[in-house]
């Protein structure tokens, strides 16, 4: 198998603003949160690729979507091992991973292991940091 080498997306800060609306760069440049319940694909049944919304690279794909009951669209696995990037997260009094676009380093949510069958694992996204893409 060959592993295919993307170059990292790289902007400024005002590039990042104007592309970005308020809400999405608040979570993806500012490591924000979106309210539980209240983003975007939470609810989403259609069939497709949940892509970055800072730099288009494909994350997750719908038939591992599920719902979690957390208020945040939930998967159990990423569309491949170098989508993702995992960094340990200490804030708010706790120890979490957080996870990241490996392109652009976007702040995507966290991921947990308390997940189903067959990875055992909750990625936990906020739905600003996404786009969807319909198959």
């Amino acid at each position: 198998m060959t592993t295919v080498k993307t170059p990292k997306v790289v902007k400024t800060d005002a590039e990042w603003r104007a592309q970005l609306s308020p809400e999405q760069y608040r979570i993806t440049r500012q490591q924000g949160t979106e309210r539980p319940f209240t983003g975007p694909f939470l609810n989403n049944k259609q069939t497709g690729t949940y892509e970055c919304v800072c730099c288009g690279r494909a994350l997750f794909r719908s038939d591992t979507k599920f719902d979690s009951g957390c208020g945040w669209p939930s998967y159990f696995a990423a569309v491949d091992d170098q989508a993702i990037r995992e960094i340990e997260d200490r804030s708010h009094f706790m120890v979490r991973t957080e996870i990241r676009c490996a392109d652009c380093d976007a702040h995507l949510g966290h991921v947990f292991p308390d997940g189903p069958p067959p990875t055992g694992l909750r990625y936990c996204l906020n739905g600003h940091a996404m786009t969807f893409t319909e198959d």
